[in-house]
């Protein structure tokens, strides 16, 4: 009887013993076999953003770019991605494409241009440069449009809008034009760079005065998004700040 019993508990030892060893491998296997973190190739962890010192750089935002500054807190510049299907079909995937940062330059300067005419606009319609300035006919007079804040609802009303709204679509198609011959490769262009300059103010320019320029450009931009927004905001807030100057 105590034979058996001693068989017994060597027979339950062995086979716990068999079971140790094979978890312990399974466990070391699961854990070579996960992937690379996507985060690792995202930053570069040697280095702090310049804007946010707590915070890694993002792996794009090098300081090459005019107007960088490393400020990218949601590290949207670092995922990797091809923008060309925005503007193409499937069947030109054989392209080039346009990367994560290149698209979204070509967005911030595109944002910023129109936010600096914008803001402009609204506060030249309302009479905040001494005159008020208003396109010729009664229909835009400020008998009909008392004020930048109203004056959206009121021409879309009168059918105005609708000019407005294909001359916006005539530059997207052009600008489309430009970024899908980028994707294919048949252009080599900066980002937002469209070749306007009337005035040549770049002309005979060295690369380190045109990269000022550009970093002027992006810093009035990015001010006049965040002006316009600001502007807007203020004069919704009731019909005694729909007037310049606002409050």
């Amino acid at each position: 009887m105590k034979s058996f019993a001693a068989a017994v508990s060597a027979m339950m030892a062995t086979s716990a013993m068999a079971f140790v060893p094979s978890s312990t491998m399974e466990s070391s296997t699961a854990l070579k076999a996960m992937p690379d973190r996507m985060w690792n190739k995202m930053v570069d962890p040697s280095e702090r953003s310049k804007s946010l010192p707590w915070l890694p750089r993002p792996i794009n935002l090098d300081g090459s770019m005019a107007g960088d500054v490393g400020f990218d807190p949601f590290y949207l510049s670092s995922i990797p991605k091809n923008f060309a299907g925005f503007l193409q079909p499937p069947s030109w995937e054989e392209t080039e494409g346009i990367p994560t940062l290149y698209w979204m330059r070509e967005a911030e300067l595109k944002h910023g241009r129109i936010a600096m005419m914008a803001w402009f606009g609204w506060l030249a319609t309302d009479g905040a440069f001494g005159i008020t300035l208003r396109f010729p006919g009664d229909i835009y007079s400020v008998e009909n449009i008392p004020n930048a804040y109203n004056a959206h609802n009121i021409l879309v009303e009168q059918g105005s809008m609708a000019f407005m709204l294909l001359c916006v679509g005539l530059v997207e198609f052009c600008t489309g034009a430009s970024l899908v011959q980028v994707s294919k490769g048949e252009l080599d262009r900066e980002a937002g760079d469209f070749g306007l300059d009337p005035l040549q103010f770049l002309k005979g320019k060295s690369a380190e005065e045109k990269k000022r320029m550009m970093t002027r450009e992006l810093l009035n931009g990015r001010l006049a998004m965040l002006a316009f927004g600001a502007v807007a905001t203020q004069s919704a807030l009731g019909e005694s700040t729909q007037n310049f100057p606002y409050f």
